[in-house]
């Protein structure tokens, strides 16, 4: 009997057909050779059922029927691929052996063995397991298969992530959707990753600039000049800083000290997945998701690349003689100069900077196959470059330079100097322009981690250059030139996706516990291929929103964090979970832990989410009104209509394998308060866009105050009790008074639900909530808080029935937060 051949998509199983049956016929679903059939799964073909498979009552939401604990989970086949299910079970029929030509990890694995459970497929299966999509690969991987038992700790591990993400996921989403009567999407991966984002929004929000000042000078030695950094405490007073400048200013001086010692630096890692993405991010702009695209294409498509959906940066001793033959064929390309001028004896088994095999598991790093390239789109051509630039900088001996430091004297003031002065290019001279090439003499931060795109976030007066560098020790100097320069401290900058990324990657740094560290080392927060499906997961649930490169959170998502964290649950907005979870499962792939035990566990947590959530206090629910461009439709989104598009949202719970995977996926169409907040309450400054798509009853008020992004602590206090305005409710009536927003310079006007900054669309997050404690501020009261900072006396009543006489008073001019503070009589 033949052999049946399952590889993960068609492509890939076109090119494995080609190597082992070139001869196969095209049946269109599957090719036929003489010895192989062979067939593709198109993604995942069955997944763990819904709810609503195991019992039809729970298609609707109710917390009465929480948690959701299946005895035994149910598969169910995907509606739209169910015909490549069939065909897959048909031609099984005719086969005595099965091959898993799957992608060689946890998922592949998985999607195998969900289709060979839900087909009952009894046939011996083999497994092959490639990294690259190389005739010559391909035919290595068939000559050394090995008998799928030999990863059954895999497939457990595998099916125990799987299971527990659908435990965590379905009922963390259901409870906190039911419990606040809004779509909210919690997954074990999705939110402790949101939860960086919220808690740098918050350091972001709470920082205090403060200015100060640098003196620097200008120096001459005979015909060398050179710059240096008054040596101090830092100046915050500008007279005092230009008094030291006129000081020494057009007065000689002595070189103190003079050190200069030689240093090398050796290229950057080859790329995993991850660092590709991040510096594709820095360079080019790419999301996550689109690199990711790119390099499957360049994988699958072209077959120019190994496997890239790696965590390693490393490669093994069986992969030195490939590496080789890939030298060998760029000398036939556009970078034949490269490849030519590569020393081929630098590559070997004993470079520990490349070839470490201890650091490889599923798959080595991102390398160049020995496939010439054909034609290439200019995105795949600017992957392919930068994974082609780093491979051969490993064949280049390091770039050496000298490292000078000098300690000049004037008046009694010291000055600091340091030049890097470059003496061999080294592998540096493989990087083009955009690899970041040292702009000669300018001053540059270090880069951290081998990593070209890290930011300079610090104040640094090293300067790079290229010329000859020196200075005579015992000769005098005169200080040329001084001067005061004002600069300022700088606040937490907003993440990327190429920094999400490495916080992701190295999430648990923050874990105290030493072992759940280690366990994070090789993982993080999710793998190298579930990361930008994470990150593309919080858009589309309106937790954040992408301004050019930036992320932003979204009062929705600021919202979701500080409810969970309320809740006593936050070890889901924490990496400790995974770190645990990571721990867990590395070990089940080992041989080294039950499943059943880990599965167990997780029942019991999932049980303790449901009871800690419904004990929590039901938000306010204009925390996630709808702007009113939703029209009529939004007034539908109260009560069992929210419900009912939670769960119609809800149903179509990821079946991607990601390890974010929630029971919540978001429905543009949805005309629920709780399934189209997502769009509207983001704290991005660049509102404009998503602005004049809106109706035009949305006034600047209400852009502001849904861009502000303050979420619960920030916001629920001004809007607890504010009420929804007529939808024909005229916008703005006029200016009010000048924004107090610091360095804002725009106007504020009268808005349906508050008074907001007519400079919302330039970032201005100031608003001014008209319902306060039950209180209306009307727009006289609003103007002085805005010149004044205070209103009149006036009285109030509170929640308890007594009277208080106060004043209302500004207590943030940056969001426009005002409390009420008694005033005795």
């Amino acid at each position: 009997m033949k052999t049946l051949i399952i590889a993960e998509k068609p492509d890939m199983g076109r090119t494995i057909a080609a190597v082992v049956e070139p001869r196969a016929q095209n049946k269109r679903t599957y090719l036929e050779g003489e010895h192989y059939i062979i067939t593709w799964a198109i993604g995942h073909l069955v997944s763990l059922a819904e709810p609503d498979q195991y019992d039809p009552k729970y298609k609707r939401w109710n917390a009465a029927d929480l948690p959701i604990i299946p005895d035994r989970f149910k598969l169910w086949p995907n509606a739209r691929t169910k015909d490549q299910l069939t065909m897959i079970g048909e031609l099984s029929k005719r086969c005595g052996r099965l091959v898993n030509a799957c992608d060689a990890g946890r998922e592949g694995q998985l999607i195998f063995h969900l289709i060979r459970q839900y087909l009952k497929l009894p046939q011996p299966t083999d497994r092959l397991w490639i990294s690259d999509l190389t005739p010559e690969t391909i035919r290595r991987g068939f000559d050394g298969l090995r008998s799928d038992t030999d990863y059954d700790d895999l497939t457990r591990a595998a099916r125990a992530r799987s299971e527990a993400d659908w435990l965590v996921g379905m009922n963390a989403s259901r409870a906190f959707t039911i419990r606040h009567k809004a779509l909210l999407s919690v997954g074990r991966v999705q939110t402790p990753v949101l939860a960086l984002l919220y808690d740098r929004h918050r350091e972001i929000t709470a920082f205090d600039s403060e200015t100060y000042f640098i003196v620097q000078a200008a120096f001459s030695q005979r015909d060398f000049d050179y710059k240096g950094v008054w040596q101090g405490d830092r100046i915050t007073k500008r007279e005092e800083a230009e008094k030291l400048a006129a000081k020494v200013k057009d007065k000689p001086g002595t070189i103190l000290r003079y050190d200069v010692n030689e240093s090398k630096e050796y290229p950057y890692r080859l790329y995993d997945l991850t660092l590709l993405q991040r510096e594709a991010n820095g360079r080019y702009g790419y999301p996550a998701k689109k690199t990711l695209d790119i390099a499957q294409a360049l994988y699958e498509k072209h077959k120019v690349i190994s496997y890239p959906r790696t965590s390693s940066n490393y490669v093994t001793e069986e992969n030195i003689p490939v590496m080789g033959n890939v030298l060998q064929m760029l000398k036939g390309t556009s970078y034949a100069e490269l490849a030519n001028g590569a020393d081929r004896s630098r590559v070997h088994k004993g470079n520990r900077a490349v070839c470490n095999p201890a650091k490889v598991e599923d798959h080595h790093a991102i390398l160049p196959t020995p496939k010439k390239p054909g034609t290439l789109s200019t995105e795949e051509q600017n992957i392919y470059d930068m994974i082609v630039r780093r491979f051969l900088s490993h064949y280049y001996p390091p770039a050496v330079y000298n490292n000078h430091e000098v300690i000049t004297e004037v008046e009694g003031e010291q000055f600091r100097t340091r030049a890097k002065e470059q003496l061999e290019i080294g592998w540096r001279i493989v990087l083009d322009n955009a690899d970041g090439n040292s702009s000669k003499g300018k001053a540059k931060g270090k880069k951290k981690d081998g990593d070209p795109t890290a930011a300079d976030d610090g104040e640094d007066d090293l300067m790079e250059t290229d010329r000859p560098f020196s200075v005579n020790a015992d000769l005098p100097v005169q200080c040329e030139f001084a001067a005061a320069i004002e600069k300022e401290t700088k606040p937490p900058k907003p993440y990327t996706e190429g920094t999400l990324l490495k916080a992701m990657e190295s999430a648990g740094k923050a874990i105290e516990d030493e072992e759940l560290r280690d366990a994070m080392k090789q993982t993080g927060l999710g793998t190298p291929a579930t990361r930008a499906a994470t990150i593309e997961r919080l858009k589309q649930v309106g937790y954040i929103n992408a301004v050019g490169k930036r992320l932003d959170i979204t009062t929705k998502g600021c919202t979701a964090i500080e409810l969970i964290r309320s809740a006593g649950v936050e070890l889901l907005a924490s990496p400790e979970m995974t770190g645990r979870w990571e721990q867990r499962l590395h070990q089940i792939s080992k041989g080294e832990a039950s499943d059943e035990q880990f599965i167990a566990k997780v029942k019991q947590f999932a049980e303790m989410i449901v009871a800690k959530v419904r004990l929590q206090q039901p938000a306010a629910a204009n925390l996630f009104d709808e702007p009113e461009s939703a029209g009529k439709g939004a007034a539908k989104g109260k009560g069992r209509a929210a419900k009912s598009t939670a769960r119609k949202e809800g149903g179509a719970a990821e079946r991607s394998g990601s390890r974010s995977r929630t029971a919540a996926k978001p429905s543009t169409a949805a005309s629920s308060r709780s399934g189209t907040a997502a769009r509207s309450s983001g704290t991005t400054s660049s509102a404009g866009s998503r602005g004049t798509r809106r109706s035009s009853t949305v006034d600047a008020a209400d852009v502001s105050a849904g861009n502000s992004g303050g979420g619960i602590s920030a916001l629920s206090a001004q809007r607890s009790s504010s009420k929804p305005a007529a939808a024909d409710q005229p916008a703005a009536r006029g200016t009010i008074a000048p924004c107090p927003r610091p360095g804002c310079g725009g106007q504020l006007v009268e808005g349906k639900r508050g008074y907001g900054c007519l400079r919302f669309r330039e970032g201005c997050t100031f608003v001014i909530w008209k319902e306060q404690q039950g209180r209306t501020i009307t727009a006289a009261m609003a103007k002085a808080l805005a010149l004044n900072g205070e209103t009149r006396k006036s009285t109030i009543k509170l929640v308890n029935g007594t009277t208080v006489s106060g004043k209302w008073r500004l207590t943030d001019s940056t969001t426009g937060a005002v409390v009420f503070q008694p005033v005795n009589e």
